[in-house]
């Protein structure tokens, strides 16, 4: 299991304009790619072809600190979709991501950003 800090973000709608429009959306998810790539050659973990992974989104600054504590740790039920954020891992860390065929994520309220990776031997011990 390999805990990540890093904001999350998910893949946009892409066109063709975007390699010389440079939309501020676009070159968040490129920054990203390339940090969290960076990031996962740095942990000890095999990523093969089942993915399980854990996003937690931070609390927006705005919100009050009961809410906050009521919302910690509890699932994220909002935008970003998470099979967007999946897919910006899966472009960040597989050229070729067809061989995948078990993916398991969910989204929860924290108060740090990052991403769990959990390894195929560590999910019978963190499932149980």
């Amino acid at each position: 299991m390999a805990n990540i800090k890093i904001i999350p973000v998910s893949k946009p709608r892409m066109t063709r304009a975007d390699t010389w429009k440079k939309r501020p959306c676009v070159l968040r998810y490129w920054a990203y790619k390339d940090e969290l790539n960076e990031k996962i050659k740095d942990i000890d973990i095999e990523l093969d072809d089942e993915l399980y992974l854990e996003f937690y989104i931070s609390m927006p600054k705005s919100w009050s600190k009961k809410k906050r504590i009521e919302y910690f740790n509890k699932p994220h039920k909002q935008k970003p979709d998470i099979d967007n954020l999946v897919k910006g891992v899966m472009d960040a860390i597989f050229k070729e991501d067809s061989h995948v065929h078990t993916i398991y994520a969910k989204k929860i309220w924290s108060n740090i950003p990052s991403i769990t990776f959990i390894s195929e031997k560590n999910l019978v011990e963190y499932l149980s």
